[in-house]
């Protein structure tokens, strides 16, 4: 399954309830607090992107990264995180 990380800045509304509903039922972590990290199999960074729009606001931003592995090691690195990505 490929990792994925999810970031977002929510502007006028701030209504995150629905996003922090659906990234739970994607058994996701926080890793900073706009930031959080997946896996998922059989989609891409734009197929998510289309899937989470709907629980943003029009203004709001949203970024899909998917993170490569290499010799089966994920290619990131982060300091004081609030989740680690490599426990999912």
């Amino acid at each position: 399954m490929a990792l994925f990380f999810l970031s977002y800045d929510l502007r006028n509304k701030r209504d995150y309830q629905s996003l922090y509903k659906v990234l739970e039922n994607f058994q996701a972590i926080r890793v900073l607090e706009s930031c959080w990290c997946f896996r998922c199999e059989g989609t891409t960074s734009k197929m998510l992107r289309d899937y989470f729009k709907q629980f943003v606001d029009g203004d709001d931003c949203l970024i899909v990264i998917q993170c490569n592995e290499i010799n089966n090691t994920p290619q990131w690195a982060g300091l004081n995180l609030l989740g680690n990505p490599n426990q999912l």
